[in-house]
């Protein structure tokens, strides 16, 4: 079985059939809406064709081989499209299925062709749509392509590419999306220039799973086309001008140039939230998505943002240019004179020039001065420079590094216990075995020679008496990159959703996991377009724990593969029929319950999250700056207290483990 099989996606429907349809919670209203009725002789005939193009993939994937086995995502994403559309009842509006249609017909067409042994649209100029495998939950997920008539498959150059993050649409169904790609370019078309649509999994933002498509779908753009990597730029406008914020100063160094427009940039102003009214632990997880935190990153990107003059999310680039003043920077801020939320014409004239001149002056892949500001291993790099470890995550933690004379690198840190010096091939500008000197916080330190292909790489970690040169990046256990929570960072990587077979210690408890995992299952595909990947207890395998963070819903009594981690006691906790007990204090074994996440005591290199799904919720769906992670490491829950739009259950207490990933005193 492919991971992309049909059957799978099929089993997994009907898993989701069971469950309870979406409905409207607490006065929240449902995101997405509900879809317009269908004729029914249409809905037959739309089905009947869908299985048939069904069947014929499950063919071509037996059948296929070598790279054009590696085409038939491209033709899943059609039968995808209606097949979510049908068995969800997400048509929403009746002249999609006019569009569906027109789907199948060239989703038979592509299968023809890869019969024949071709793939046309591979090499096509114009409008192209394409599709590729996730990591995360073996989906199918859709992008579209804007491919220059000077590109030239056979050819050598290597092109200029630009990422495009549409804007909220909270109908922006595969069948919509697609649709749009096949039928217009888009806002930006910029000469000899490969565009990038991202689907970004529907309309978050470009958060969590969102924001893992941009890296999938650009890596698979990297693998199939010749794109320059110095000079790919970021562009969107409203919830993509936020998304565009989001991977200016989180991936700062990918990029040639970022183009803002409108959106949000950060979650409290924005919203007028009240934060003295959050728990301690929200407000500081609101770090992860607040772009004025981590403005100095933006050191080493030209940006160019627009707004309109008369625009309420003007504040989005006003707010990050009093943060980017404070870090001795001058954001370059196009503003349409008159105009509302849309681009003006003349501005569009402005900021392509601009944009233009950074694309083709290209990145610099080796700055010889780095300023880098993190909260989170999740976000452990810039360019040479890569954070290793923290002293506290969601504190702010800077590095500032310089190349400076005489074989010499300048390092000042903060809230930075580990860190590797890292320069690739070719690109170091020290002679081959030289041994340049790092000094770390006025500590002058040797590194590891420059190999002969001009790469070198030096890890260094900070203890009591200082900082000292590592065999290493990591050499204990603790909180390290890709591995330091909280619970939503599970869903940014490949999980399986673990459903427990046995009899829970206590029924309330286990009536509310079986509900809140089918909301995670059901959720899940709603907002991140995906079917979540599920085992029982029993059948899950050694590679399944190699290779998957874990998500074990119930409890010892009713999970067999949470009692036998807990018969290790590795995990911070025990827990019974008559009690819980975590962090040193009892909770009522009748009715409380565990989310939490933690490096999985079977392979400490995955996680295991325990009772929970992501953990925004309906209420957040109204509006993308509430879609931020709404829990910790860790949260003790009382299931007696109703679920509801914002919460799973009634939460009791919550915070973050320490670096060691034990409970903080």
């Amino acid at each position: 079985m492919t991971r992309y099989s049909l059957s799978l996606v099929l089993a997994l429907t009907l898993v989701a059939l069971a469950m309870p349809a979406h409905a409207q919670q607490g006065g929240v209203k449902r995101i997405p809406p509900a879809g317009k009725a269908i004729p029914e002789d249409e809905r037959k005939a739309l089905t009947a064709d869908k299985d048939s193009l069904g069947k014929e993939i499950e063919t071509l994937q037996k059948s296929l081989k070598g790279k054009l086995h590696e085409h038939i995502p491209d033709v899943q994403i059609f039968y995808n499209a209606v097949h979510y559309a049908l068995v969800y009842d997400e048509f929403f509006n009746v002249k999609e299925t006019a569009t569906a249609r027109k789907f199948l017909k060239e989703g038979h067409e592509r299968i023809k062709l890869l019969k024949k042994g071709l793939a046309p649209w591979t090499t096509a100029t114009g409008l192209v749509v394409r599709g590729y495998v996730s990591k995360i939950d073996n989906s199918v997920q859709p992008y579209g392509l804007v491919v220059p008539a000077s590109y030239k498959a056979d050819g050598e150059r290597r092109h200029r590419l630009d990422l495009w993050y549409h804007g909220r649409g909270e109908t922006l169904n595969e069948i919509s999306f697609l649709n749009g790609r096949m039928t217009s370019a888009g806002e930006f078309t910029p000469p000899d220039t490969i565009v990038l649509h991202l689907y970004g999994r529907y309309c978050n933002a470009n958060h969590f799973a969102g924001e893992i498509d941009t890296l999938e779908a650009m890596d698979h753009v990297k693998a199939n086309y010749r794109i320059d990597d110095n000079r790919i730029l970021v562009r969107g406008f409203s919830m993509g001008g936020a998304s565009t914020w989001n991977f200016a100063v989180h991936y700062t160094d990918l990029w040639a140039a970022a183009a803002p427009g409108a959106g949000f940039s950060e979650s409290p102003q924005f919203l007028k939230l009240q934060t003295n009214k959050l728990p301690e632990y929200e407000r500081k997880l609101l770090h992860m998505y607040d772009c004025i935190d981590w403005s100095a990153n933006l050191s080493q990107l030209p940006v160019v943002a627009y707004s309109g003059e008369n625009d309420g999310q003007k504040q989005a680039a006003d707010i990050m240019a009093k943060a980017m003043a404070k870090e001795g920077l001058k954001l370059t801020h196009i503003i349409g004179p008159k105009t509302g939320h849309s681009y003006e014409k003349g501005a569009k004239v402005e900021i392509n020039k601009l944009i233009d001149a950074h694309a083709a002056k290209g990145r610099d892949p080796l700055p010889k001065k780095i300023r880098f500001v993190t909260y989170t291993l999740r976000y452990p790099k810039m360019f040479w420079v890569h954070v290793d470890g923290l002293g506290q995550h969601w504190e702010e933690a800077r590095v500032e590094a310089e190349i400076v004379e005489n074989d010499t690198i300048k390092v000042a840190t903060k809230n930075v216990t580990a860190l590797t010096l890292n320069m690739p091939a070719g690109l170091c500008p020290f002679e081959p075995k030289k041994f340049p000197k790092v000094q770390i916080d006025g500590q002058t330190l040797e590194g590891f020679a420059v190999q002969s292909d001009r790469s070198w790489i030096s890890s260094y970690r900070k203890r009591e008496n200082g900082w000292s040169l590592n065999m290493a990046p990591v050499p204990d256990q603790g909180k390290r990159p890709y591995l330091q929570g909280p619970i939503d960072d599970a869903f940014m990587d490949h999980f399986i959703m673990i459903r427990p077979t046995g009899k829970a210690f206590n029924d309330k408890v286990g009536d509310w996991t079986k509900k809140e995992m089918a909301h995670a299952i059901e959720h899940w595909r709603l907002q991140f377009r995906g079917e979540a990947l599920q085992k029982n207890d029993n059948d899950v395998t050694d590679e399944d724990i190699a290779s998957c963070n874990l998500v074990l819903w119930g409890d010892p009594g009713s999970n067999k593969l949470l009692a036998r981690i807990m018969k290790l006691g590795k995990l911070p906790l025990q827990w019974n029929a008559d009690k819980m007990v975590f962090a040193g204090k009892e909770y009522a074994g009748a009715n409380h319950s565990i989310a939490m996440i933690f490096p999985n005591p079977l392979n400490p290199k995955k996680y295991v999250v325990l009772n929970s799904g992501f953990t925004f919720r309906e209420f957040d769906y109204l509006n993308n700056a509430r879609q931020i992670p709404k829990l910790p490491d860790w949260a003790v829950l009382d299931v007696s207290v109703p679920s509801d739009a914002r919460r799973p259950a009634g939460i009791v207490a919550g915070g973050f483990f320490d670096e060691r990933w034990e409970v903080r005193k």
